[in-house]
């Protein structure tokens, strides 16, 4: 199913990083035929392309990583049974995770493998653990503390991560206010306070340990708020998916209607490179217009164009998705069409198209993209969402590809790990359980 691309004061802070305790080393057995104990419907997706359960029940699984040997390693946004990363093993290679180890005393987003180690974050910090030659963590006890005291607010608090091939580390810093108003009003603070300190992405060195968040470099600015971020290898270059803002008819009921808080503004995905503005709190992008507006705050009425030396996002989607994950596609497994590609796992529903809790496909070439966005792997949610029977089952949150190809999507509602693979000669697609 295709969608068009056009629906679519320096604050330091002294919070400690958190040091992870003592891993829990004991090799936990996943309960038998976990695929049984989940009553999702089954997932809907091109002809070819099969999807199983790997795993279920392990926590709020955020981002998602997988070594060479196909471990794979799961952030856990909150601490199960006093673990914040889960890594899951499929010995007798059935597609079921018989084995499961957890670790790290934190919860958190970020995960990735890169250089020998794995990387994770917590909300306030960024870590990495030694790897061993098949990709195994050496001492899970023992990780080297890279960054510390990191900003973390009451609201999207999570530090997503990425890493290039120069050592550079680059991490979310999210904005905590919707639209950098004044606390009570419906006026924005000019210049916004925040942008010292949030709403950017910030850089570190990937091997360098014991920084703090005041010696980092703020890379790029006017991003609300990045959870999904990747390196794309054809274009060298870091790409970002950023939530929008909200709360239009909230507080300029004068100027947009209830439905035009539902279908604004767009959800973005930028090609970032050092010292870019994306433009928030000011100006907003408005998918329906092709357009960038002045944010109503700032004296904008829902037409006033703005942002002229901001720049401009390489993709639109609709407003309220959630983008949650990124993956540039590298591997052979699939069609061709999907290489180098981008898949974006959407987190949240848009309530003017009922559409929403899927993975996405945004086809590229030469690293930009080259048509518009289709939906790839929907009914997450297990429900029908324009005349919903039941509660959300799943949210799609990472994104990993396999050492064969295959896509890995995280849910971090209950805690299911999913894996899709293709066969050319498979006719219809399903999620066996």
């Amino acid at each position: 199913m295709k969608s068009s691309l056009l629906l679519t004061t320096l604050l330091l802070s002294t919070l400690a990083g958190q040091t992870p305790s003592r891993a829990d080393h004991g090799k936990k057995p996943t309960p038998a035929n976990p695929r049984k104990q989940t009553a999702a419907a089954d997932l809907k997706m091109p002809s070819g392309f099969t999807a199983t359960v790997l795993a279920e029940n392990i926590g709020p699984a955020r981002h998602i990583t997988v070594s060479k040997t196909g471990d794979v390693y799961v952030k856990l946004g909150k601490l199960k049974d006093g673990k914040g990363i889960v890594r899951l093993r499929d010995t007798n290679k059935d597609g079921v995770a018989d084995e499961q180890m957890s670790f790290g005393d934190y919860p958190g987003t970020g995960i990735l493998i890169k250089n020998g180690y794995l990387y994770t974050s917590s909300n306030t910090a960024v870590f990495r653990y030694k790897l061993n030659e098949k990709e195994e963590v050496m001492n899970p006890e023992q990780p080297e503390r890279l960054v510390s005291g990191l900003l973390s607010k009451a609201r999207d608090e999570s530090k997503s991560i990425e890493i290039d091939d120069k050592d550079n580390l680059y991490v979310n810093i999210a904005s905590w206010n919707d639209a950098c108003r004044e606390p009570g009003t419906g006026k924005g603070m000019m210049p916004c306070p925040l942008l010292d300190s949030a709403a950017g992405i910030w850089q570190f060195k990937a091997s360098k340990l014991d920084q703090t968040y005041a010696t980092g470099v703020r890379f790029a600015t006017g991003l609300k708020n990045v959870v999904g971020l990747d390196w794309n290898p054809v274009s060298n270059s870091l790409f970002v998916l950023q939530h929008g803002r909200g709360q239009f008819h909230d507080f300029y009921s004068q100027y947009y209607t209830p439905q035009q808080s539902t279908e604004l503004p767009a959800e973005t995905m930028y090609e970032l490179h050092k010292g870019d503005d994306a433009g928030w709190p000011y100006v907003y992008y408005d998918h329906i217009q092709k357009k960038k507006i002045l944010a109503p705050e700032y004296g904008g009425d829902g037409k006033k164009t703005a942002g002229e030396k901001t720049i401009d996002p390489v993709a639109a989607f609709p407003a309220h998705l959630g983008p949650n994950g990124l993956l540039f596609y590298t591997g052979t497994m699939f069609p061709a069409r999907y290489k180098n590609g981008a898949f974006i796992a959407f987190h949240g529903q848009n309530q003017a198209l009922k559409k929403g809790y899927m993975v996405a496909f945004v086809p590229f070439k030469n690293g930009k993209p080259s048509g518009p966005w289709e939906i790839f792997a929907d009914n997450f949610a297990g429900t029908d969402l324009a005349k919903p029977t039941g509660p959300v089952q799943h949210r799609p949150c990472g994104l990993a590809m396999g050492p064969d190809g295959s896509l890995y999507v995280t849910d971090d509602l209950n805690g299911t790990v999913y894996r899709i693979a293709y066969n050319a000669a498979s006719p219809k697609a399903s999620a066996k359980r």
